[in-house]
Order: C-alpha cells, then structure tokens, then sequence
C-alpha cells in the first residue's frame, strides 16, 4: 500500500511497549494552558460521542493521550499537531457526517509514534478499540474512529466517505502553509527522523513528495480542494526541488 503520508516510510516493525500502557491512566501530561484546553475539548468530544450514555471520568483518558503525545522522540508529531488537527476538523466540520467520530480519530491517529518503526497506525487504532468502549462510547462510533486511524496510513478516502475526507484534509493541510509554517514542519520531520542518514532521508523523503504531487487530488473536501490544493502543491514542489538540487533525490 502506498504512503501517503508526509514523512518518509518507516523503518522495519519490532515488538514495541510503548502502547501497551493501561488505556486510562499512564503518566501525566504537562500543565499549561494548551493543555487545560486540549482537556476541555477531549472531555467535551467524548461526552458528546457517548449520545447521553454514562461513563467513567474523562480526564484520566486526556491525560494518558496527552503524556503519549508530549513522548520525547516528537518533534512534529506534537500535542501542537493535535491541536492544529483538531482546529481544521472544527473547520471542516459541517462535512463530516459524524464529527465526533472524526474528532476522536484526531485525538488517537498518532497516538502510538515511533518514528522507526512501522505500524503506528494499527496501534493507534487498536489503542481507540480498546480505550473508547471502556470510556463509554457505543460500538458503532469506536469501529469508525479506528477505521478512520487506519485510514490516515494512505490518506486516500473512497468517494463518499465524508468522515474520512475531513480526517485526512485536516491532518495534511500543514501542507499548505505559509512558508515559515511550511519550513518549521520540514525541519521537525527531519528532526524526528535524526537516525536516518542525510542521503537515504532525501531519496525517502523525495520519494514521498512525488507520491503526493502525483495524486490527482491532496484534498478531497470543498473547502480543502478551495483553499489548501494550490498553496500545499506549491509548497511540495519546492521542496523536492531544494532535496533534489542538495543531493541525491
């Protein structure tokens, strides 16, 4: 299967802990302000995803994703990241047929990240499989919130997956950044690929660009195809250009 995703395929797969921490506790996430507000919105997204059903506290579950996104190998894959995520699903939103079930995949797509390893997104999804049905959500909402995890391996929704477009726009429109936004992304994907020497990080990554630019479309969504297509293509073609004329591409 293609990847689609913006950073260069991962390393060969090994048995790996890093996910198999209790769903509802592990450390705790850092303080501050954005992370009062991350809490605010997973408790509020979670409530709403249960339809009036009760469940446990949500915050427990908040502060294990949000330990699992602030781990020290992250250098974009980030609770910053989230956020953003979280901030274009909220633009996105009027499209999605279900949006809490798309916020909740924001919240696990990269939940497992082990940038040498390969698989994060089947152990994102099979953390959501195991964490939501505990937290109370209905079975229903759990298999599309994994499903749309696993989706994010190709960025590729089938025609009409209204809630697999809005996941995927919304997790490739750093793509379309101002060039300062654009050029903090590329240096943080090289950063959390720091063990990959300089010429084999080109050739992948290169190759992952041209992948992109040989989509017929980035964006499947309107508001997406309107207003991120042209700057987000822009944006991939400089990029491999500078790769290419640095070095083996």
């Amino acid at each position: 299967m293609t990847d689609h995703s913006p950073h260069p395929p991962h390393g060969s797969d090994s048995s790996d802990s890093s996910d198999s921490s209790d769903s509802s506790g592990g450390s705790g996430g850092s303080g501050g302000g954005a992370e009062a507000g991350l809490r605010e919105r997973w408790h509020d997204t979670l409530v709403a995803a249960r339809a009036g059903a009760e469940g446990p506290d949500p915050l427990p579950y908040a502060e294990n994703l949000l330990a699992r996104w602030a781990e020290p190998q992250r250098r974009y894959h980030t609770t910053a990241h989230l956020s953003t995520v979280l901030d274009r699903v909220d633009t996105l939103a009027g499209h999605a047929d279900d949006v809490h079930a798309v916020r909740l995949a924001a919240w696990f797509h990269d939940a497992v990240y082990r940038p040498d390893r390969s698989e994060n997104e089947e152990r994102s999804a099979a953390l959501a499989e195991r964490a939501l049905p505990e937290a109370g959500v209905p079975d229903a909402v759990t298999e599309e919130v994994a499903r749309l995890v696993r989706l994010t391996v190709t960025h590729d929704p089938a025609e009409g997956d209204r809630n697999g477009e809005v996941l995927c726009d919304a997790d490739l429109a750093i793509l379309a950044g101002g060039p300062q936004e654009y050029g903090a992304y590329a240096a943080q994907v090289r950063e959390e690929y720091g063990f990959v020497p300089d010429e084999a990080f080109r050739a992948g990554r290169a190759a992952v660009l041209r992948q992109l630019l040989d989509l017929p479309r980035l964006f499947r969504t309107p508001f997406g195809a309107a207003e991120w297509e042209a700057r987000a293509r822009h944006n991939l073609a400089t990029e491999l250009e500078l790769l290419t004329s640095s070095g083996t591409g």
